[in-house]
């Protein structure tokens, strides 16, 4: 038993899956950015993306499955080649479910890609975009130098085609701490961000999540480079809420890799925990059925305390539960 498999039992909770209701496909580690809080370690030179016949061996068990979110991330997943193909025929798919693009907003400004706001826009694709603070030395110091004016340009951008304004077209931005930190409040900082944004830019957008950075991949090397991996990862742990538990993405998200591996959560993919357990054999997504995943074990490890710190940390922000709700043994 891991450390929080042991946190977990010492309160008498217990960490299943629920129904499958989010298929997140990480197509790549290939991205036009270097992020310090990566924990993909993606980046230019990484050549892993999803080729077509993986994509259309998932459009394949989506048009059986039917999930009504599909969220695409990476990397940068607008760079693989096939990502306009992926969106088109998830839309052709399901008219009306939810399809999300994780964009880092710097993408929308890159070579070959100008026009990319707009097939986004057409698609109906909910967007949620990093952005670290609302001020460039954050921004700059966490993603690289001159990330936040491109930001800036892209996020009016993206206004201007009705994206935080038209209630079809939800943009959604992320904070992650700089450094070895917990986020601050998610609300409070929202009003922030919405507030200076708009005073100073004139951007819109339609609600912030916080996320905590989980030492995983690139995070947890800076972490162990400057010293300070034991301290955070007893900050994580000493921040343990119980109350999270029934809110975590892993309970209700099948999250694929580039490859068709399937994994309880993309920190898990990074991780190499199987969907399941690490005593799993790794399996295919197009060699499961998601009706009999419901109750499944997930696999943890000691990067889960990064998920269950203070107000919690899932792909939608800070997780939203109460004490009462969660699942008790």
């Amino acid at each position: 038993m891991n450390l929080f498999e042991s946190k977990l039992d010492s309160h008498g909770v217990r960490l299943r899956r629920a129904r499958p209701r989010v298929l997140q496909i990480n197509v790549g580690k290939l991205c036009n950015l270097t992020c310090i809080h990566c924990h993909v370690n993606a980046g230019p030179r990484r050549k892993e993306i999803m080729t077509r016949e993986t994509v259309d061996r998932i459009l394949a068990w989506q048009a059986d499955a039917r999930l009504p979110i599909v969220d695409l991330t990476g990397g940068a997943p607008e760079m693989i080649p096939d990502f306009r193909y992926f969106v088109e025929r998830l839309r052709a798919i399901d008219a009306e479910g939810t399809i999300i693009d994780r964009c880092n907003l710097t993408i929308l400004l890159e070579s070959g890609h100008e026009d990319l706001a707009d097939f986004l826009a057409a698609h109906r694709v909910e967007i949620i975009a990093s952005m670290p603070c609302y001020s460039p030395e954050n921004v700059n110091a966490q993603r690289g130098e001159g990330v936040f004016d491109a930001s800036i340009t892209a996020l009016q951008r993206l206004n201007a085609i009705g994206y935080g304004i038209d209630p079809n077209l939800p943009l959604y931005l992320v904070f992650n701490p700089n450094g070895a930190k917990l986020p601050p409040a998610q609300a409070e900082l929202e009003a922030d961000y919405k507030r200076e944004l708009r005073a100073h830019f004139g951007i819109e957008f339609n609600r912030l999540y916080t996320i905590t950075n989980l030492p995983v991949s690139r995070f947890a090397s800076w972490l162990r480079h400057n010293g300070k991996f034991e301290g955070y990862m007893d900050l994580l742990v000493e921040a343990f809420n119980p109350a999270t538990i029934e809110g975590l993405m892993c309970r209700d998200t099948v999250n694929v890799s580039w490859l068709g591996e399937v994994f309880d959560c993309d920190f898990n993919q990074m991780m190499k925990f199987p969907l399941g357990g690490v005593e799993r054999a790794p399996r295919y997504l197009w060699d499961i059925d998601p009706e009999q995943l419901e109750g499944e074990a997930i696999a943890t490890g000691d990067h889960c305390f990064g998920c269950t710190a203070g107000a919690g940390s899932s792909c939608g922000g800070a997780i939203e539960s109460t004490a009462s709700s969660v699942q008790v043994a």
